[in-house]
């Protein structure tokens, strides 16, 4: 039998490190806001021609239109600027089509304002709070227990706090931008965390029930043994999708899958390598 529990303070050196690295990128980087979070207005234009990106970007700087971000992919540029009017939209494509000599097709003209993202905030730290309230009373009267329940929660932010982290990261060096979608993702790798943790902890008390007073580490490798390769296979089915994803799939949900891939990753993790030393910790020093 493998000693998994040998190698805890390796488990919690790794840890340290990526979630280290994750809250340095958010303090020192911080996010790209989406319009939902900051407000503004998406602009999508298809040209007859390349242009030169300075040739529009003097065209919105003399409408007093200030430009957020800018991409260009052959004929289609993407524009994304502070609040704008439709006529305040209009006059700007009409002083572009002047200079081309040729007209423009408006493929997107979205304007959101910023009280969307507040409330996404809002609505989402009371479904966290409301969740994990929840996981902690269901394990707690599931498993005749509060250690198993406070595992189970220290081993999701644990999670919570590498994707917010990495996300930072993407952030800072990919231009990822935190939107609706990656508020979705996060929540989806805090339940994935959850489900998985679940699974070892009913085989350690399943152990327990069988031999008594067992050992808890011995009880903890055990359960570790027996349900480890059906983690990782469920784990790498889903990673094949995400990755796929990720290498195939539009801009819009690249960021999305990427997000899930290190949630699906961490959540993987976090169950035998985090939510189990925990819990023998909390145990231990229960009975000490």
């Amino acid at each position: 039998m493998i000693d998994f529990m040998k190698y805890k303070m390796l488990y919690l050196l790794i840890s340290t490190i990526i979630i280290g690295a994750g809250l340095f990128s958010v303090v020192k980087w911080g996010y790209v806001l989406s319009i939902d979070f900051i407000g503004g207005t998406n602009l999508e234009y298809q040209l007859p021609m390349p242009m030169d990106k300075k040739v529009i970007e003097d065209t919105f700087k003399k409408e007093n239109i200030e430009i957020v971000t800018y991409n260009q992919k052959d004929n289609v540029v993407s524009i994304r600027t502070k609040t704008l009017t439709e006529q305040k939209e209009g006059a700007v494509r009409k002083s572009i089509e002047t200079k081309i000599k040729n007209k423009i097709t408006v493929l997107k003209f979205e304007t959101v304002g910023p009280v969307l993202g507040r409330e996404t905030m809002i609505k989402t730290g009371i479904a966290s709070l409301v969740a994990i309230l929840g996981i902690l009373l269901y394990m707690t009267f599931a498993f005749k227990g509060l250690n198993f329940a406070l595992a189970a929660i220290i081993a999701l932010l644990h999670d919570f706090f590498v994707v917010i982290g990495t996300y930072s990261l993407f952030s800072h060096f990919l231009g990822a931008q935190v939107d609706t979608l990656f508020v979705t993702a996060l929540l989806t790798t805090m339940s994935f965390s959850v489900h998985d943790t679940i699974i070892i902890f009913d085989k350690i008390r399943e152990y327990k029930k069988k031999e008594g007073l067992i050992d808890i580490e011995a009880s903890s490798n055990k359960a570790l043994m027996e349900t480890l390769v059906r983690s990782l296979n469920n784990s790498i089915t889903i990673m094949f999708m995400l990755v796929a994803l990720v290498l195939l799939g539009g801009t819009t949900i690249r960021f999305f899958a990427l997000t899930l891939l290190v949630g699906t990753i961490t959540g993987t993790y976090s169950s035998p390598f985090v939510a189990v030393p925990v819990l023998i910790w909390l145990e231990k020093r229960r009975k000490g």
